[in-house]
């Protein structure tokens, strides 16, 4: 681990309904936290403990966002809890905005995130009139519904068909009858045909609750499950209106779902151009200095 360890490195913990994060400054990026570093400061008995890490460098300070300097100053370095690099985390997207404008890196209102599914562009509310933080609005995007059809998830003996969604990772999407069937999700679900997932997926298991509503699972890749994941939420709720005959580049109007999690709800809109935002909480809840002495202890 390349960190200046004589007197510390100084964190922050946040979550977004729950999916939770280590956060670490590095406006300059002078650290290079690899896989096993950022294992343990993710390891809830041993280390910090959260579902991934993100780190705060300016893009134009980092190699793989220096080219996206001029569209967005900061980029979101989001590495999953096994310290495996991800292309896109949708919570970690609003608890990174929501830091950087309680940072005073950023002013509330509309803000660009580098990631490397590319520019996110972000809107933060102001604090609420009880002085809670106000929710974040992030354009996720489009989604791509790319082949091949008769693709499976697997639970033990169970089997059920699954909407290929792409939000900048990978999603495999299953509607069942209840979320118990998704099991403990420690282990990724068996997915089908073979291959047709090479690095892996997050595979979210539905249901409904209502008109436009619905609540689900999520086993994501290198976390295992999670209390709740922002882009499967999105590829949840873009399976769910294709599946009720919705698509709003046909119909030329936006349509809204409410996705519960296990840690929360987020409200998801599909726009006719196929840009899908997402709105939802964002806090952080520490923050601190890590030993000297265990810092310099954590794996090169």
């Amino acid at each position: 681990m390349s960190a200046p360890t004589g007197t510390g490195l100084p964190f922050l913990k946040g979550h977004g309904t729950q999916n939770d994060f280590v956060i670490v400054p590095d406006p300059d990026g002078r650290l290079d936290l690899g896989p096993a570093t950022v294992a343990r400061l993710c390891d809830r008995r041993a280390g910090i403990g959260g579902d991934g890490l993100l780190r705060v460098v300016r893009s134009a300070a980092d190699p793989a966002a220096a080219h996206l300097a001029g569209e967005a100053e900061w980029f979101m370095d989001y590495r999953n809890s096994d310290g495996s690099i991800a292309e896109m985390c949708g919570n970690g997207v609003r608890v990174f905005a929501h830091y950087l404008v309680q940072a005073g890196l950023a002013k509330p209102g509309a803000l660009a995130v580098a990631t490397r599914a590319g520019v996110r562009q972000v809107r933060v509310a102001g604090p609420a009139a009880d002085g809670t933080p106000g929710e974040v609005t992030v354009d996720m995007g489009r989604a791509l519904l790319p082949g091949p059809d008769g693709i499976e998830v697997a639970v033990d003996d169970r089997v059920w068909p699954a909407r290929n969604v792409n939000m900048g990772n990978p999603h495999a999407v299953a509607f069942v009858d209840s979320l118990d069937d998704a099991g403990n999700l420690y282990t990724a679900p068996r997915t089908a045909p073979e291959g047709v997932y090479p690095d892996g997926v997050n595979v979210e298991f539905v249901v409904d609750r209502g008109p436009r509503h619905v609540a689900m699972r999520v086993h994501e890749r290198g976390s295992g499950e999670t209390r709740s994941c922002g882009t499967g939420a999105c590829a949840v709720a873009v399976a769910a209106a294709r599946r009720d005959g919705i698509d709003p580049a046909v119909t030329g109007e936006a349509v809204s779902y409410t996705v519960d999690l296990p840690g929360g709800r987020l409200v998801i809109e599909e726009f006719p151009d196929g840009r899908v935002e997402m709105t939802g909480p964002a806090e952080i809840v520490a923050s601190g200095t890590l030993d000297p002495a265990w810092l310099a202890g954590l794996p090169a």
